[in-house]
């Protein structure tokens, strides 16, 4: 199993026998700090495709994970309107929502679908079986639902654990162009599967006191994987829901800048009623207004992010 001290968030692997307890207290041997810990009620183990191709595999350039442990910094937002938007340049995406939450699934006006959960308990069926055609072009979904919260319960602390995602992923991803994950604002089962499975870390943050926290406690964590799971990974922030009349915002946005440099989208998204207005709708602000600042501004991501890994962009029809 594995605990993580709530203070440090560093990781400790311990046996499974090492306590017959469901809870105890645990001393962090890195920082000191007393907190909590609970042992995995499993009902059974993971069962893998191949797990030992699965370690060896690089995770790939094209998957991405969105993540920051904040809530409320445009997420979910932001997986879908860059998913959109990188569909709008003629490639194949697919969005994975891997929170509970299923807030990205409830965005493109989906409910009650077979989830990643359904996926995993039943192992002999291709991942295809569970990835839904959405409404745009060049758009699928593996959605979420509310027995996603039954991973966590049952594997979080298992062996391996960790490779679930990228495991399943491997068998699929070659069919797309990019892959967006989803996760929830919390570091347990669904992002550390999450960031095993990418190269690639998308960081939203809002241009306040607070974002920059959530930041630097996902830069943290992006150094833990880095050692254990996944050696190749990069992260990169994008600024979020900038109100360019404040202040406050634009000496945000420098200070992360100079901490971060060279770690940040050129590309920033600003404050936009389109936004609010197309979740409503459950529509991507570009396909709600082709007028939207913040459709727009994804749609510059889009074509940044290209840049980065093909010389040639092409032009949005």
């Amino acid at each position: 199993m594995i605990i993580v001290c709530q203070k440090c968030r560093t990781r400790f692997h311990l046996d499974d026998d090492a306590t017959d307890k469901s809870s105890f207290v645990a001393r962090c041997t890195v920082c000191g700090h007393l907190f909590s810990a609970y042992k995995p009620n499993r009902v059974q183990e993971i069962t893998f495709l191949d797990l030992e191709k699965t370690r060896r595999d690089d995770a790939s350039d094209h998957v991405m994970t969105i993540s920051n442990r904040k809530g409320g910094v445009a997420k979910t937002t932001t997986c879908l309107n860059l998913g959109v938007s990188l569909a709008l340049h003629n490639k194949k995406v697919l969005l994975v929502d891997f929170d509970a939450q299923a807030n990205l699934t409830l965005s493109l006006g989906q409910k009650k679908l077979p989830t990643f959960y359904d996926a995993q308990k039943a192992i002999g069926k291709p991942l295809d079986d569970f990835i839904i055609a959405t409404q745009y072009p060049n758009l699928w979904l593996l959605p979420s639902g509310r027995n996603m919260v039954l991973l966590n319960k049952l594997y979080f602390g298992a062996q391996h654990f960790e490779y679930m995602l990228k495991d399943r992923l491997r068998s699929i991803k070659d069919q797309f162009d990019f892959i967006l994950i989803d996760t929830p604002p919390s570091i347990e089962f669904y992002t550390l599967n999450a960031l095993t499975a990418s190269n690639r870390v998308l960081i939203p943050c809002q241009c306040d006191y607070l974002s920059t926290h959530g930041v630097d406690q996902v830069m943290r964590l992006i150094s833990l994987i880095r050692k254990n799971s996944n050696p190749l990974i990069q992260s990169r922030i994008l600024f979020t829901m900038m109100d360019r009349a404040s202040r406050s915002s634009r000496l945000i946005l420098s200070k992360i800048k100079d901490l971060y440099q060279g770690q940040t989208f050129n590309t920033v998204i600003e404050m936009d009623g389109a936004l609010k207005d197309a979740q409503i709708l459950s529509m991507p602000a570009i396909h709600y207004s082709r007028k939207s600042v913040a459709g727009t501004q994804y749609i510059e991501l889009a074509k940044e992010i290209i840049s980065n890994l093909d010389d040639s962009v092409p032009s949005v029809p």
